[in-house]
């Protein structure tokens, strides 16, 4: 009976021993494989990690780099005179740069005939037909090209919101363009149109764009310009980005409009006090012709009219840049 319990105690001895040695391997070997699948883990996450700054990083440095290639573009612009070939582009207009001085030298001569046919001074009639030459045309070649900027300021937060719209639902890029260069009131859809037809025949989308920016040199246009280009280099939700761009040239648009309003009283009281020497004139000579007369055919009234033009043409511009404001 004590042997079969000596035994049976040191079977449990031998037992409970086992136990603990194959507990402690296990233990040991449940460790090892935590520790694995931890290091393989966390490496795992901090390359992620690291993958994820480093494209942040690549972004941000072309973000960058597009932003300095826009500031620098538009200081390039600012200091660039523009040619009579560019200012007809960007008025919209489609005839030769020789028709154009053609046409200044019909005017020129035009004017010079008329000073002649009235008995005016040699310096009367110079100053008409430089006057009537170069003046005229380039200011209404400026007039058609201002508002044509106008228009397409106005019609392009519309035309962002179509991208933004057909983005969203699935349709491509170009085929958004598409859709404004038939859909969009003018001139934002020849300008568009223009795109297209660049891009369909092998022009990439930056030299399209770069070429409008040429014939429509608007910021609202470079923005659009740089998001286009920033979004190709890096990726991202173009649909989000050109929402934001719409808000912001709608908010530019409010701004200009309210500055507007705010000079309307300015603009006034310019155009009366602009208006009044020439319409006392008028009175004057349709009253009493002879008294006014001696301005006209007198070389020293000539020259007194002459230096009246000219410090009226100088108020008048210091007028308008005093109520005129740039946003």
């Amino acid at each position: 009976m004590a042997f079969i319990i000596a035994a049976i105690a040191a079977f449990m001895a031998v037992g409970g021993v086992g136990w603990v040695a194959v507990g402690a391997v296990g233990d040991a070997q449940s460790k090892k494989r935590m520790n694995r699948a931890v290091g393989t883990g966390g490496l795992q996450r901090g390359r992620r990690q690291t993958s994820a700054l480093d494209q942040a990083a690549q972004r941000k440095r072309q973000v960058q780099e597009s932003l300095k290639d826009l500031e620098q573009r538009q200081r390039d612009q600012r200091k660039k005179s523009l040619s009579i070939k560019a200012r007809i582009q960007q008025a919209g207009m489609s005839f030769t740069p020789a028709v154009f001085w053609m046409v200044s030298a019909g005017m020129a001569a035009a004017g010079l005939l008329i000073a002649f046919i009235t008995g005016q001074s040699l310096l009367v009639t110079a100053g008409i037909g430089l006057v009537s030459g170069l003046g005229m045309p380039r200011w209404w070649l400026g007039f058609l090209r201002g508002r044509r900027q106008k228009q397409f300021s106005g019609e392009f937060a519309n035309a962002l919101d179509v991208i933004t719209r057909g983005v969203k639902s699935g349709l491509p890029l170009n085929e958004c363009l598409k859709i404004l260069s038939v859909e969009s009131p003018e001139p934002v859809k020849t300008e568009f149109a223009k795109l297209v037809e660049g891009i369909a025949v092998g022009v990439s989308l930056p030299d399209g764009l770069d070429r409008m920016c040429e014939r429509m040199p608007l910021p609202e246009l470079n923005f659009f310009r740089t998001v286009l280009i920033i979004q190709q280099k890096t990726g991202g939700n173009l649909a989000e980005t050109l929402g934001n761009l719409s808000v912001v040239l709608r908010s530019r648009k409010m701004m200009r409009e309210k500055i507007g309003a705010l000079s309307s009283e300015a603009k006034s009281s310019a155009a009366i006090i602009g208006s009044l020497p020439p319409g006392v004139m008028g009175i004057v000579y349709a009253t009493t012709p002879s008294y006014m007369g001696q301005m006209f055919t007198h070389p020293t009234g000539q020259l007194m009219l002459l230096g009246g033009l000219t410090w009226m043409f100088i108020g008048i511009m210091v007028m308008r840049g005093m109520i005129n404001f740039k946003i």
